[in-house]
């Protein structure tokens, strides 16, 4: 995957992103969602899967994290490596796409529903550009196995995340699709690891039922440190639904307070300068929101005997994201213990799209689900 032919020249600052990737399969680690992408699609073209990974920055990715096709730097030559993979049996490509997404987005799903055998995926270059494409989601991508019995793997790859940018750009509109959830008909994930979007790309295109995949994408865990994975975590193992709080494993019995998130947000609490797993909160991470893992939450709640107050934390706005829609599944998993919400208000427009602000209700919504005061 890091090789070239003799004659290219690669970019140097590319050079280096390349190399570091060959020192994160070391005993340090640091893989990143990128390189953890690329390695699921490598294992999965040696198993025969054929793949077609499509969008709006698919080739380089959005946030220069993918780096898919690679340019000679001197006459501009293309290569990628993904394409020369020795043992594959299967073929890859990746193709940016123009920004029609109504009619990229119903190629991909008519494309998917007549490969069984293959992983197609379709990249919006921010999570909001699936707006266009709204009734290929609704008459198509949600209701087609129930209308007309047509069964697909497409996976939907949406950019999502409040980082303090424009309110369009901070959401993919999680709610939507939450709304359109009914029957075993998608699955939707929100994954916070490198190895968690290893393991999810290989369930979704080995899994014996063929079932739409919506992926909440991140940004600024791409390169986050803290988001990376070691090799061990790819070779073992498998996508986690639910991933409970292993810093406050000798001290179960002193957690009062659980809270459970979703994505970037989970970083946000456990960097607070003010927390400490001591201090009687667990931060448990829900990965997958539908179909919605109840058993498995009310199993890992019920190893915290003394609990007393579960909070969602979400970065949406009371009126958006997942809080409305599984508000009611995260009361049944711990019927008898307080449920509470931390996040933004209700609100018409998805953020406040100016940083000053954004960072002020963030580090409110932070304090707010960590117990801390406000004012």
């Amino acid at each position: 995957m890091l090789a070239v032919p003799e004659d290219f020249t690669i970019n140097e600052k590319l050079a280096q992103v390349l190399e570091r990737r060959r020192n994160a399969l070391g005993p340090d680690g640091g893989i990143e969602w990128g390189h953890a992408e690329a390695l699921a699609y490598a294992t999965l073209l040696e198993e025969g899967v054929a793949i077609r990974l499509t969008g709006q920055d698919s080739e380089r990715g959005t946030f220069s994290h993918r780096h898919a096709v690679l340019h000679d730097a001197v006459d501009g030559t293309e290569y990628t490596p993904l394409e020369h993979i020795k043992a594959a049996r299967a073929g890859f490509e990746v193709r940016n796409a123009p920004l029609t997404e109504t009619g990229c987005l119903g190629f991909e799903y008519g494309y998917a529903t007549t490969r069984h055998d293959a992983l197609v995926l379709w990249e919006a270059q921010f999570g909001d550009f699936v707006n266009v494409a709204q009734v290929i989601v609704d008459q198509f991508i949600m209701s087609g196995r129930t209308k007309w019995g047509d069964e697909c793997r497409l996976t939907l790859l949406l950019p999502h995340a409040y980082e303090g940018s424009g309110p369009e750009h901070s959401s993919a509109r999680l709610e939507r699709f939450l709304k359109l959830a009914a029957e075993d008909n998608c699955t939707i994930v929100y994954p916070t690891t490198a190895a968690q979007c290893f393991h999810m790309l290989r369930r979704q295109a080995l899994a014996p039922e063929r079932r739409p995949l919506i992926v909440m994408t991140p940004k600024s865990l791409l390169r986050l440190k803290d988001a990376s994975s070691n090799i061990e975590d790819l070779t073992h193992g498998s996508f986690i639904k639910i991933i409970d709080d292993a810093a406050v494993s000798d001290w179960r019995d002193d957690i009062s307070r659980v809270i459970l998130c979703s994505g970037k947000v989970y970083y946000d609490l456990k960097r607070h300068p003010e927390y400490t797993p001591e201090d009687g909160t667990a931060i448990v991470r829900l990965e997958q929101l539908y179909p919605f893992p109840t058993e498995t939450l009310a199993r890992t709640l019920a190893g915290y005997p003394n609990l007393e107050e579960i909070v969602w934390v979400q970065e949406e706005p009371a009126n958006m994201g997942a809080w409305r829609s599984i508000r009611h599944r995260l009361e049944m998993a711990a019927p008898s213990i307080r449920l509470r919400y931390a996040g933004r208000p209700w609100r018409a427009s998805p953020s406040e799209g100016y940083l000053p602000d954004h960072k002020i209700e963030q580090e409110r919504l932070v304090r707010d689900a960590l117990g801390l005061s406000t004012h």
